[in-house]
């Protein structure tokens, strides 16, 4: 709870700091319009982040390390920025979005795998962004009508959505249910699941951070 309150504390004043820099007309200035928070546990502290009219310069320095996945203007590019690392944001004049996941020193969660079912990652079509002594990060595009391996997640994974549509997941026994997916839609899953997913409607792509 300290932690999250310290990261609060940090996004208001960049906030404030954006606002007496801003300046009508002017393309040097850093607003952040939003920092909303999604969701803390003890592996991670999730934030929506949205500003405008970015330049490179200091956004947060933390003691975390963390991974940010952009929403917008380009989806699907993500960058870890290791502990104590200085954030900075592209140049941009177009509004930008980011899901900013926060490492928490949580003990490893990577499991052994009993269910005589692949790994969840990687699998046919996936694409690795990244892999560090914390992270492995994925980019995955699902397929209409074609579910994946049913599949055993050995890790705790952290799950931002860039397209809306609708995921059918399904255990062995057959049970399944559907869950409706929106553009930076970001979800927690936690590790010891078999399951298989196969899109029913709209699109899918995703990046998966597997926490190590």
């Amino acid at each position: 709870m300290a932690r999250m309150m310290l990261f609060f504390s940090l996004m208001m004043l960049l906030l404030a700091h954006g606002q007496q820099r801003a300046q009508p007309g002017g393309n040097d200035a850093l607003t952040l319009d939003g920092a909303r928070p999604i969701m803390d546990n003890a592996r991670v502290t999730i934030w929506d982040l949205s500003w405008t009219q970015g330049v490179p310069a200091l956004m947060e320095r933390t003691n975390s390390a963390a991974v940010w996945v952009s929403v917008a203007p380009v989806p699907g590019e993500a960058t870890y920025w290791p502990r104590g690392a200085v954030r900075q944001a592209p140049l941009s004049k177009t509004p930008m979005r980011s899901i900013v996941i926060v490492l928490k020193d949580s003990p490893p969660a990577t499991i052994a795998n009993p269910s005589g079912y692949p790994n969840a990652f990687p699998r046919p079509g996936i694409r690795k962004i990244l892999e560090n002594d914390r992270v492995i990060v994925w980019d995955y595009t699902w397929t209409v009508g074609q579910p994946t391996p049913m599949h055993f997640h050995d890790k705790d994974t952290v799950v931002v959505y860039l397209k809306n549509g609708a995921l059918k997941s399904t255990t062995p026994d057959g049970k399944s249910v559907v869950n409706g997916l929106t553009v930076a839609k970001t979800t927690f899953n936690a590790r010891d699941r078999v399951h298989t997913e196969t899109l029913v409607e709209g699109e899918s792509r995703a990046i998966i951070t597997e926490l190590k």
